[in-house]
């Protein structure tokens, strides 16, 4: 490994995109050496300006070029165990953008696969671990200055939905988010989901099941609710109520800048999670790139990634039959 990691990144939509941009002008340590993307117009278009990149059509391609010491993977879900899989074979480090695979399956098998390996190879994406609002809340539960957690209340709300998005996808790409977010807060896992469908918004397409409210239970009896509503039209906010037996605290309400003009004010209301969570994003990287170079891997595991798919397609059944789902894990491979 030279003085800096060269990373290859395997996407470049619009989270890939905006990796390759943090890895070349925010994180300290690292660059870009090669891009991989079926759209290689695209991938040109990401790494514009960026020396010594290469550009390819396949990941393998990617990473197999030369100066690559890691892999960011932020690619469709679908691509991840490939590209999961290809990587251990190479010994390469990884840090995957969630899900890690959407079935729980194959989120399994990169589980094994790792776990053969018998060391650490793969951070998984859940970027709120990293967010200064989430680490505090954390920080606070587990001093225990609040007593034992016995609810958490979350909101999860987008401006829109982008096309083709479904109804099973509130609970498997947005509220994935919560699920880690809740596993890691608590440190428990979610052990049965209920959803509940309200009437849909009228800002809804036509057959989406928007807003829903999905309810977990946990193995030590906490509850965790969220109400996702992903085309509430005017903003992107995350929060989160942690409610316990010496008190509660919340965080998410915005705290960004007012204009007082006119006999009114106005509030600033972020339009994406990009905006609402750049500064996680960045620590996310930054920590993964300076672990790298350690030689360690740390933050969120393929465990925590297949925890999370098990978790989601409870709450898809969940969502389908409207009843409540166990959640069944397999059991933990040793280290």
């Amino acid at each position: 490994m030279g003085d800096l990691l060269g990373v290859a990144v395997l996407g470049a939509g619009h989270m890939g995109a905006d990796h390759i941009r943090r890895l070349d002008q925010v994180v300290s340590g690292a660059r870009v050496a090669a891009v991989a993307d079926p759209d290689t117009a695209r991938a040109k278009e990401a790494a514009a300006g960026i020396d010594g990149v290469s550009v390819h059509a396949e990941a393998e391609a990617a990473l197999g070029a030369p100066g690559v010491d890691a892999v960011l993977i932020a690619s469709p879900g679908p691509a991840h165990e490939e590209a999961l899989l290809a990587a251990f074979a190479r010994g390469l480090p990884v840090l995957c953008e969630k899900p890690m695979v959407p079935d729980s399956a194959g989120a399994l098998r990169v589980v094994e696969a790792e776990a053969r390996l018998g060391r650490r190879l793969a951070q998984i994406g859940f970027m709120r671990r990293y967010d200064s609002e989430y680490r505090r809340l954390k920080a606070l539960l587990d001093s225990g200055r609040l007593g034992r957690p016995l609810m958490l209340h979350c909101t999860h709300r987008n401006v829109s939905s982008p096309p083709d998005f479904t109804s099973a996808m509130l609970i498997n790409s947005s509220v994935s988010h919560e699920i880690d977010a809740a596993r890691w807060l608590l440190g428990q896992e979610l052990t049965a989901v209920t959803v509940l469908r309200p009437a849909s918004s009228a800002g809804a397409p036509e057959g989406l099941l928007d807003p829903q409210f999905v309810l977990f239970e946990t193995e030590r009896g906490a509850l965790v609710d969220v109400e996702v509503f992903v085309n509430c039209g005017f903003g992107y906010q995350v929060r989160c109520e942690a409610v316990c037996e010496s008190g509660s605290a919340r965080i998410g309400d915005e705290h960004t800048m007012v204009v007082t003009s006119g006999g009114g004010a106005r509030e600033d209301v972020a339009q994406d999670y990009l905006v609402r969570f750049a500064d996680a994003y960045d620590r996310e990287v930054q920590a993964w790139v300076d672990a790298t170079r350690r030689g360690e891997v740390t933050g969120p595991g393929v465990w925590d990634g297949y925890a999370a798919s098990v978790v989601a397609e409870a709450g898809v059944r969940a969502l389908e039959s409207g009843g409540r789902v166990a959640v069944g894990l397999a059991p933990r491979p040793a280290p």
